[in-house]
């Protein structure tokens, strides 16, 4: 006897596009580096650092499911999801997904953070270079290509987990394209209450912003000298 489900809303658009922007640009920064074409790099770079900025802003003022608050959890709610001892349905990111999201935006960051002091020694440089020694910078430089090898772990374990929950019925792809996520009436029930979405106009306001000044001050003068 099949279990009647129902759809709710999980992810809002703006932590949808964040999502599928950043596999998009990830893989544009590899192109563009591996390719020599590092003023594109930067370009990429520096509309990266939109998302990421908007992405911790929305961690704070996003919807319900998009906030830090909701999917960073304690030791005894870790442990009560790894024993499987939860008393509520997981609707956002469960415990240990939460955190793993907070390490990839942080070793995201550390990789937007070293580029900006990094120099590939013949033609481009950061745009805070001349602000540290050369010593610094090498070791900003060697950060960056480490540090990539990290991302690439992080994206490997990701996809890796990803299938995992898809062999066990749980399709979180499809969650983060449709923004839905289907829960029995029993699940239903054992809710609070459905998750809260904030205002995608309160989402393209901050990109608008992030994109002025960033693009203002790092991407125009790059697009002016090529």
């Amino acid at each position: 006897m099949s279990i009647e489900q129902k759809k709710i809303k999980v992810w809002d658009i703006p932590t949808r596009l964040f999502h599928w922007l950043t596999v998009g640009l990830l893989f544009s920064l590899w192109w563009t580096a591996d390719s020599g074409e590092m003023e594109w790099h930067q370009i990429c770079a520096y509309s990266f650092m939109v998302l990421i900025i908007f992405r911790l802003l929305w961690g704070v003022i996003g919807s319900e499911t998009s906030r830090f608050s909701d999917f960073i959890a304690g030791p005894k709610k870790v442990m009560a999801y790894v024993t499987g001892k939860k008393t509520s349905p997981v609707v956002g990111h469960n415990p240990l997904g939460g955190y793993m999201v907070l390490f990839m935006l942080a070793v995201l960051s550390l990789q937007l953070v070293s580029g900006l002091f990094s120099s590939d020694d013949i033609f481009t440089e950061g745009p805070l270079y001349s602000m540290v020694s050369s010593d610094v910078s090498r070791w900003f430089t060697w950060l960056h290509k480490v540090n990539f090898n990290v991302i690439l772990a992080c994206i490997i374990l990701h996809i890796s987990v990803i299938l995992i929950y898809a062999i066990r019925g749980n399709n979180l792809v499809s969650a983060m394209i449709s923004g839905n996520k289907k829960l029995s009436d029993e699940e239903l029930s054992m809710l609070p209450n459905t998750p809260k979405m904030a205002s995608s106009i309160l989402a393209i306001s901050l990109v608008l912003i992030l994109s002025a000044v960033i693009g203002y001050w790092l991407i125009a003068p790059i697009v002016a000298f090529l």
